[in-house]
Formats: C-alpha cells, sequence, structure tokens
C-alpha cells in the first residue's frame, strides 16, 4: 500500500499542505516519503528513507516554494524498499518532465518494460511506477491525451498524482482498487483550491471538504483554470478493494460512501452473531481489531478491554534486538494486562496472513495467565494472493490457504479460531458484491492476473 496526495494553489504553502496531508496517510506506508513541487514549472523534489516526520523538517519544506505539489508515503509491493525507488520519481522524457506517484500494483510491469527497452528507454529503478512515469515523459502527445494513452497501456491498480507541465494530474484504473478522493479548500480568492487523497482522513486534516471520488477510469487535469475531468478509460466492474474497508484505511476515513469505523464496528457485531462464544473479556489486537472488538462486545454482552498494550513506536523497520530479546519476539510490540490472568478471553483482529503474529500473541496471553484464548478475525480466511498492492502474492505464505479451519487454529495454539464469513463481511459494508475486489478471500480476480513466478516483489532486482 501506498498514500498518495496532491494539491493545486495559488495563494497556500502547499509543500507544506502536502506534508500534512501525507502526515494523515501516514498508516498507508512507513518505508520512505517525499514532495514534489512545481513552482512556475520548475521542478524539485525531496525524497528519503524513514517516517514522514523524520524526511521532512521546517527546513526543508521552506526550501519547495511552488504552486503546485504532490506527495507519497510508500510501502513497497514491486522493488526493494531502498532510495532509489522512493517517490514521487522523476522521469526526464523526450516529451517532458513528469514526477508521479502511485498507490497500487501493475501486473503487466515485465510487458511494459520490454516495450520500453525495445525503444531503447533506460529505466533506473525496479518500480513498476517507473514504467508509468516513462511513457507519459516520452509521449509528443498533449499532456492530458499522453496520459489517457499511457493508461490503456496499464493493468492492474493504481491510483496516480502527477505533475508535469505546471499542472496537477490525478488518474484512477477502470475497476477502481485503490481508493482517490477529491476534495476542495476555499482560498483567499472567494473560489476554490482542488485537492487528491488516497483517503478523506488526508482531506479532514488540511480543512478540505470531500467533494466526490475520482470515478475509475477518469483522468482529472488541474491547472489556473480549474479542474478538467476526463473519462479516459470506460469503467469496466467496479473492484474497490474489500481489504481496505478490512484494515488498510484508517477509520475515520470514508470509502464508497461508507465510513471505515462503521464498517468494522458492523463486522464484530455480526461476528459475534456468527461465533458466539462464552468468555469473560473481549480484547482488540490493536490498533485495527479495535473496532470490530467493540461490535462483538456490544453485540454479545462480554465486557470489552484493552488487555494488550501496544508500543507505538515500533514501525516496520527498527534495530535488531540482540539473541536474548529475539526471542521474546512479539513482545517488542505488545504486553499483556494483568488483568487477563485466570480469564477466559476472547481477541479480536482483523485477519491473519502469515499466521506467526498470531501464535505469538496466543501463546503470550496464556504464559501470562489467559485459562482460555478465543481467537475471531472480523474477515473470512485470506486464501490467495494479491496482485494489486497488497504484499502478499506468495500463496505459500497465506497460512489459510492450503490448512482447514481446526489445523488453523492448532497452528496458532488458540482454545478455537473463527473467521467472519464472506457474506458477513460484504453486509457489513453495505456495498454490492460486485463493486468490490474479494479475491484475497475468494481467488476470483476482476482482472487478468500474471503468472505467480512473474509476480514475485523483487523480480526486477535480478535483472
Amino acid at each position: 500500500m501506498c498514500g498518495v496526495f496532491g494539491i493545486r494553489s495559488s495563494d497556500r504553502d502547499v509543500a507544506r499542505l502536502t506534508y500534512f496531508g501525507l502526515f494523515a496517510l501516514q498508516h498507508r506506508g512507513q518505508e520512505s516519503a517525499g514532495i514534489a513541487v512545481s513552482n512556475r514549472g520548475r521542478l524539485t523534489v525531496v525524497r528519503e528513507m524513514g517516517l514522514v516526520a523524520q524526511v521532512f523538517d521546517e527546513e526543508s519544506l521552506q526550501a519547495l516554494p511552488g504552486d503546485v505539489a504532490i506527495g507519497h508515503a510508500r510501502y513497497s509491493t514491486t522493488g526493494s524498499s531502498r532510495w532509489s525507488n522512493a517517490q514521487p520519481l522523476v522521469q526526464h522524457g523526450k516529451a517532458r518532465t513528469v514526477a508521479l506517484g502511485h498507490n497500487g500494483n501493475l501486473t503487466n510491469t515485465s510487458e511494459l518494460r520490454a516495450a520500453l527497452a525495445a525503444e531503447r528507454i533506460a529505466l533506473g529503478t525496479t518500480s513498476d511506477t517507473e514504467a508509468i512515469g516513462a511513457l507519459i515523459a516520452h509521449d509528443p502527445s498533449p499532456l492530458a491525451q499522453a496520459v489517457a494513452s499511457t493508461m490503456s497501456r496499464l493493468e492492474g491498480a493504481y491510483s496516480v498524482v502527477l505533475l508535469s507541465e505546471g499542472k496537477l494530474v490525478g488518474f484512477r484504473d477502470p475497476h477502481g482498487i485503490r481508493p482517490l478522493a477529491l476534495g476542495r479548500l476555499a482560498n483567499e480568492h472567494g473560489s476554490d483550491d482542488w485537492v487528491l487523497a488516497s483517503e478523506t482522513c488526508a482531506l479532514d486534516l488540511i480543512g478540505a471538504r470531500f467533494d466526490r471520488e475520482v470515478r475509475p477510469g477518469e483522468l482529472v487535469v488541474i491547472d489556473e483554470h480549474g479542474l478538467e475531468s476526463i473519462q479516459a478509460l470506460p469503467e469496466g466492474r467496479q473492484a474497490l478493494c474489500i481489504f481496505e474497508h478490512v484494515y488498510f484505511a484508517r477509520p475515520d476515513s470514508t470509502l464508497a460512501g461508507s465510513e471505515v469505523h462503521g464498517v468494522r464496528l458492523r463486522m464484530g457485531e455480526r461476528l459475534a452473531v456468527e461465533a458466539p462464544v462464552e468468555a469473560d473479556l473481549v480484547m482488540p489486537i490493536p490498533d485495527s481489531g479495535t473496532p470490530a472488538a467493540v461490535g462483538y462486545s456490544r453485540a454479545s454482552g462480554i465486557p470489552f478491554t484493552e488487555g494488550l498494550i501496544k508500543n507505538r513506536y515500533v514501525g516496520r523497520t527498527f534495530i535488531e534486538p540482540d539473541q536474548g530479546l529475539r526471542e521474546q519476539g512479539i513482545k517488542l510490540k505488545f504486553n499483556p494486562l494483568a488483568e487477563v490472568s485466570g480469564e477466559r478471553l476472547v481477541i479480536v483482529d482483523d485477519s491473519i496472513v502469515r499466521g506467526s503474529t498470531m501464535r505469538q500473541l496466543v501463546a503470550m496471553l496464556q504464559d501470562a495467565g489467559a485459562r482460555e484464548v478465543h481467537v475471531r478475525i472480523s474477515s473470512p480466511p485470506i486464501v490467495s494472493p494479491c496482485y494489486y498492492g497488497i504484499d502478499f502474492a506468495d500463496v505459500e505464505q497465506l497460512a489459510a490457504s492450503r490448512r482447514t479451519p481446526e489445523e488453523l487454529c492448532e497452528l496458532i495454539g488458540a482454545t478455537s479460531l473463527h473467521h467472519l464469513s464472506l457474506e458477513g463481511m460484504q453486509a457489513a459494508t453495505r456495498l454490492p458484491e460486485q463493486s468490490v475486489c474479494r479475491a484475497c478471500f475468494t481467488r476470483s480476480y476482476p482482472t487478468r492476473v500474471p503468472l505467480d513466478e512473474n509476480v514475485a516483489k523483487l523480480r526486477f532486482e535480478r535483472v
């Protein structure tokens, strides 16, 4: 996953607003962050490994004047986590220079890279995003036409913000797999500046009003004249990733008209109906499991407790512990409260991917004295790889893909284990079944997908 943000304003500090927008989207990617600014057509980019607050400070933001900006917070799904793959990426082409940030994952990157190589267009990174930028930068057509032509060559998931020729451009794949919101921010002239963001929580933080979502297959061009909308590709079957509702999106964001927090509460309530159990306490695996745990507690009448305290300073990367600490594993991130001792617990989480974290958590609670540990998951079993921007493309890594529910329960060491049904998850979103992608739960994909050996995250590192 990644977070993207873009804004055009003639009377605001666009770099600073982009910084705050990325700050709101930090949950979508913690590996690297960057901002690109256009100042009367002159492009400046700052990008670095680390969190948004680590990459930017007052001095660096003041060095980014301009009237158009885009930003990106990266979680890698194609290409390794290194500086050269940090975004926004910049492409200097025969036709123009572009900077762009991409949320999603292309499924035909190998084909695109081969086509570019045949045209003797060299690529310097291992990210699928660079292929998008190269196609647009080398297309001699007018900018909007070049973007539309490029969109017709892309397969998979993409929500993109782009800077070129002093214009802000946003576009989304024809299935709308990854979100992209459009907002308005009142300016000093009594009109509105346009803002693009992966989630509405980023609009809220800077005081912008949500206008609508960028439509699947739509291309928007924002310049001094306002916003131009072009339906570059016909809408396909809408397929917003349902895992956004389950886990990725922030609870205070709205997706497809549904507030994410409310969806997760309903998932927990439905889970309590589908998988009741006699227990003393309901507790979440923080933070993503909390709303569903609240819903489970409400529907079951079992008291809610925190139970586990999370160290919020442990990010995706941290200094390796010595061997003694390494053996404690999950204690780097979680520590149980004394009140779990002697109790029958229901622990609620959003998903089980590889199973290793849940196994350690169950063991930790048992070591803390819990009599029973009943695991309840507010989504169905994940049985199939994702090709659209979630980092589990290897089916061998998925704990539920080749195990029965009983075998999975034994793997994690729980007293009992139940997942929310597919129907229960869908009902909680209040969205039509045909409007979402559920491929990781059903093995039914909305687009053509490549052979597994062609989608390894680091496949281009070996070239």
